[in-house]
């Protein structure tokens, strides 16, 4: 009844001043109930929360507002309206994004050059490398590139150490052979011994000898015999690696020493330092050996040289560009499209292994 009593006067009261003065009765109205809404809104959620728009529009319609208001009408402190308007402010003024301060940022493309220029030359330092990129028609400075090569980690040239083993064995690969026993059970477990020599340059392989029993006078013999029958340019070669087996006598070594190469053995059990003799051992024993039975020494000479022609003048390699010894040696193939060519399959050592020939 009081409510209803309080009700019944406030409405008259409203009703009176537009009455008297004739104003819009329903924007007041609304607004009233805009401001009773946000001192609702006050009470009962402790903060809210507004976006960038929200932010905006506020700060944009403070200006028709006279500043006592702002307090009523706005559901925020005036203090915080005015720290909005100070941000869209600096906003607006703010260039940094369109500032570059200082040099342009070295391209990835270059820094990576300059990284690979100072591993495959050990002895350049940063004024060295700066020298080849300007003659390579690149503008840059000394410091930068100084600057480049510090960060990755790279001392100045003499501080380096001197090319890795992978290097310098790459630089003297066409002057490097290597010699090393391959072992083969027979059917009758009869164990067999194969001297196989390797070409680090050409990957070319040859095969020395099998025997059953490798003496030193039999393996200074195999020595002999194959410089005399080979077909292989000696005179480029200079180094021999070896391993300390009890096989490899002085006279092995003498023979070559006499063809006008040094003999450098491997460590004691360090087969890496005849890597590429252990892997055409394996290659031999995984595409060769371990998919047949080998019968006698006549055989395994047989089957050897038969797959080691294959190897020499067909089968790829990765550390000749994936083109056999014969291929590298002389030129690459001329590019084809084989869709438009017949390709013909020769079988070797019984269709063990595939041979793939362009028809004429």
């Amino acid at each position: 009844m009081i409510l209803s009593t309080m009700y019944t006067v406030a409405r008259r009261l409203l009703s009176l001043p537009a009455l008297l003065l004739r104003r819009d009765v329903s924007k007041e109205a609304e607004l009233l109930v805009l401001r009773h809404q946000n001192t609702v809104l006050r009470r009962q959620v402790p903060r809210v929360r507004y976006g960038p728009t929200d932010r905006l529009w506020f700060a944009a319609l403070s200006h028709l507002i006279p500043r006592p208001q702002w307090g009523k009408i706005f559901p925020i402190t005036p203090a915080t309206l005015l720290a909005w308007h100070r941000k869209l402010v600096a906003k607006k003024w703010d260039y940094s994004n369109r500032r570059r301060p200082g040099r342009p940022p070295t391209a990835t493309a270059i820094k990576a050059l300059i990284l690979r220029m100072a591993a495959e030359n050990t002895g350049w330092g940063h004024r060295r490398i700066h020298g080849e990129l300007t003659r390579l028609g690149h503008k840059i400075s000394a410091s930068t590139v100084w600057n480049i090569l510090h960060r990755a980690g790279i001392d100045p040239a003499p501080r380096r150490s001197g090319p890795t083993w992978k290097q310098f064995l790459t630089a003297q690969a066409e002057h490097i052979v290597a010699v090393d026993f391959l072992h083969v059970d027979t059917v009758n477990l009869t164990r067999l011994y194969a001297l196989i020599m390797l070409e680090h340059g050409s990957r070319r392989a040859h095969l020395l000898g099998v025997t059953a029993n490798p003496t030193g006078p039999w393996t200074a013999q195999a020595a002999r015999n194959f410089l005399m029958n080979t077909d292989a340019d000696m005179t480029k070669l200079k180094f021999l690696i070896r391993d300390r087996g009890g096989q490899f006598t002085g006279a092995f070594d003498a023979v070559f020493a006499d063809a006008g190469l040094r003999v450098i053995e491997s460590p004691p059990q360090a087969p890496k330092a005849n890597a590429h003799c252990e892997r055409i051992i394996g290659t031999l024993r995984r595409e060769l050996l371990d998919n047949m039975l080998i019968l006698n020494e006549r055989h395994l000479r047989r089957t050897l040289i038969r797959y080691l022609a294959h190897y020499n003048t067909a089968r790829p390699h990765r550390g000749i560009g994936q083109f056999s010894p014969a291929q590298a040696e002389t030129s690459p193939p001329t590019p084809i499209d084989l869709a438009d060519q017949r390709v013909h399959r020769r079988a070797i050592l019984g269709g063990l292994i595939n041979e793939y020939r362009i028809a004429s």
